[in-house]
Formats: structure tokens, C-alpha cells, sequence
């Protein structure tokens, strides 16, 4: 094993199979891989590991969609609060949102993915992507491209606008200064929705997807025409298609964090979110009560996807992740994966919070295959540690 591929950082007694499988699926990986593994249970951390050459606990990754988790973190709050009502409709709050035949939408549906508003008849710009406020007045004049909560279907670069104009017209307040404020900062976590120039030394930028002769055929072979909804949603139809794999590299989308792909953490501090969503940490009591992470983790879309063409199950602004691992995590499990491979979620019943992070974009998108087997391992040690 190169010292690029050395295995840093500890396990708690009991954690130690964890570490094992880390170090597998690394001893497997290519000389360059880049990741981190965290984990909590109950509010301890026991699991802490990082490789890479030049890399170390402390470094930053864009997590994309895994930002998604963060800004429906303060949605499941605002309506914790009683601010927000998932049954009444959103022109409640944003009357604009109302035309071409959006007007019945309820924020439950927006939040379950079933607005049938993916993206725009032309498009965006990558200005544009980076700022919410921006992608909102847009979205707010498009025709759905479904009938509002018949369907659902994964929109995937806007979701965090369409829910954080709802936030921003409900308090005065943007999704990422709440998440700031109510979160970050007093957790001092290393996930941020809008990176601060001081720590941008520690942003490993997105490195390529690499596939093999195999994956790229099977990428080839995907339709994908200019007027899919898979286009359309992930921003391929326009003259200048979006790079997805380069988003996070763009100082602009660092520095605005749009909510749903502009995040950038550490597995530190996807864990640790997802750690103080469900239980006390340093005294603090949990973020979440009991009935909000059941209401927002249950599922409320299931069955097929109408963008990424496939079986999907969305709870309230999360992924319902037990629904990917099932025969290990519990029902009403959050979270949220990331394109480049990232992924953080929390279990509230076994009390488990956990993040991923990798630098090199993994195949073929979303939540990196060696997440099946580090889940596993860290969730098995968590029932019996």
C-alpha cells in the first residue's frame, strides 16, 4: 500500500471491522483515491478515517445533492417550529409561484419532489445555478412539466431554490443564513452552504470521472436527448450544457452554496449534521424531535422516477434512505447522497450518523458503490458495540 493509500485516523473500541472494510475497498481503489469515512451513534463519534496523499480530516469536498440534507434540515425545523405548514399550498407563501397551473401545490408535494418544475424550457446558466434567488424567479413563470403532485420526479439542481424561496418569503431570511445560524455554527460544523474564502485552502477540487471501457459503454448507451426530463433536470439541453462534475469547482458556486448540489464538507461535518439532527451532542438536546424526523423520513414518493427513469422513494426534502440499505438501516432513516459518491444520512433507530465523502467522481453517479459495504460495516458495529 502507497502512502497515498494509507488508511489514517481511529475507531472506537468495537469499530474496528469498520476500519477493515475501509481499508478493503481502498486496497482496491486507484493509487489517487481521495475519501472519508465518519461516523456517530448517540451523539459519540467512532469512526474517524481519511486517505489521500495531501488530504486529512480537516479537508473540504463539494458533496453536491448531500447538500440537499442540510437545507430540508431547516425546512424539518421551520415547520418543527410551526413557521411553515406542509399542507398548505405555496402560493400561500409565494404568490408568483401560483401561474401556469402550479397554484394547488402544496409545500408537502414540492418537498416529495412532485411539482413537475425540473428546470426551465431553456435552461440556466452557471451564474444562475449558483444562486437560489435567481433559479426561483425563473422556475416561479415555468409550466410544470407534469401535473403538479401526479408524479414525481427527481429535481435534482433546483429542489433547494423552490423550497428556500419558500423559507425566504415565510421569515426574511435565506436557507443558508438560517442553516448558518441555527446549525453550523453553533455545532462549529465543517459542512458549509456557502464556503467563506478563509477555508477555501482546504477545497480539494472535484477530480473527473474515470470510467472503465465498460462503464463508459453502459454511460453511452443511456438516451439522454436534448427534451428529456433527464435533461431538462440536470441542465444538458441548453447551448452549453452543465458540467456536472464541475460545479463544485467554481468559486461562485462555493461561495453562494445553492441548496441543492452547492455544499462543501467534510465527512466530519456530514456526520456530524446528521449527529445533532438526532441526538444530543455537547449537552444540546436534539435538533429534531422524535415526530419530525418521522414525518419527514417516511416515504411520500414511491415508485418511478419520471427524470432519472427508475424506482426512487423521496421522503419530505430527503432521499428515504433506508429504502437503498434496506436490510440494515431502520425505517424513517434521512439523508441524502451526493453525485461525486458522497453520502450522510441518520438513523434514528440505532441512533447511527454517518458521512462519505470522495474526491474523484465515482461511477455511475449518486451514492458510491463502496457505501454498501461501509454502511454495513459501521451499522452492524453500531447494534453491537
Amino acid at each position: 500500500m502507497t502512502q497515498g493509500t494509507t488508511v489514517h485516523g481511529t475507531v472506537a473500541e468495537g469499530f474496528e471491522a469498520v476500519r477493515e472494510e475501509f481499508a478493503s475497498f481502498v486496497a482496491e481503489e486507484r493509487d489517487d483515491y481521495e475519501g472519508q469515512l465518519c461516523a456517530y451513534v448517540h451523539g459519540r463519534r467512532v469512526v474517524d478515517l481519511w486517505v489521500g496523499e495531501g488530504a486529512d480530516a480537516d479537508s473540504l469536498y463539494g458533496v453536491f445533492s448531500s447538500t440537499k440534507g442540510a437545507a430540508h434540515l431547516i425546512v424539518a425545523l421551520l415547520v418543527q417550529d410551526g413557521t411553515l405548514e406542509l399542507d398548505r399550498k405555496v402560493t400561500y407563501y409565494w404568490p408568483e409561484f401560483g401561474v401556469e397551473g402550479k397554484g394547488a401545490l402544496t409545500l408537502r408535494d414540492l418537498l416529495a419532489h412532485r411539482a413537475g418544475l425540473v428546470g426551465t424550457d431553456t435552461g440556466f446558466s452557471t451564474a444562475e445555478l449558483a444562486d437560489d434567488r435567481a433559479l426561483a424567479e425563473r422556475l416561479a413563470d415555468q409550466r410544470p412539466f407534469w401535473r403538479p403532485g401526479s408524479a414525481f420526479g427527481y429535481h435534482a439542481l433546483v429542489i433547494g431554490a423552490l423550497t428556500g424561496e419558500v423559507v425566504r418569503r415565510a421569515t426574511g431570511r435565506t436557507i443558508q443564513e438560517l442553516y448558518e445560524e441555527r446549525v453550523r455554527a453553533p455545532y462549529v460544523l465543517d459542512f458549509h452552504l456557502g464556503l467563506p474564502a478563509s477555508r477555501e485552502p482546504r477545497f480539494r477540487t472535484v477530480q473527473p470521472m474515470l470510467p472503465t471501457p465498460g462503464q463508459q459503454a453502459a454511460l453511452d448507451a443511456l438516451p439522454d436527448g436534448p427534451h428529456t426530463l433527464a435533461s431538462i433536470a440536470f441542465n444538458r439541453h441548453t447551448p452549453e450544457p452543465t458540467d456536472l462534475a464541475s460545479l463544485p469547482n467554481e468559486r461562485g458556486v462555493r461561495a453562494k452554496g445553492p441548496a441543492s448540489v452547492g455544499g462543501v464538507a467534510s465527512a466530519r461535518g456530514l456526520a456530524g449534521m446528521y449527529a445533532a439532527a438526532i441526538g444530543e451532542i455537547d449537552g444540546k438536546a436534539p435538533l429534531l424531535k422524535e415526530d419530525t424526523v418521522a414525518e419527514f423520513g417516511r416515504p411520500h414518493s414511491v415508485g418511478y422516477d419520471l427524470v432519472t427513469r427508475g424506482h426512487r422513494v423521496f421522503g419530505l426534502g430527503f432521499q428515504a434512505t433506508s429504502d437503498a440499505w434496506h436490510l440494515f438501516l431502520g425505517a424513517g432513516t434521512i439523508g441524502h447522497s451526493g453525485a461525486a459518491g458522497s453520502q450522510a444520512f441518520a438513523d434514528p433507530r440505532s441512533g447511527l450518523a454517518y458521512g462519505y465523502t470522495r474526491r474523484r467522481f465515482a461511477f455511475p453517479g449518486g451514492a458510491a458503490p463502496e457505501n454498501e459495504g461501509l454502511v454495513a460495516a459501521v451499522h452492524r458495529a453500531a447494534l453491537t458495540s
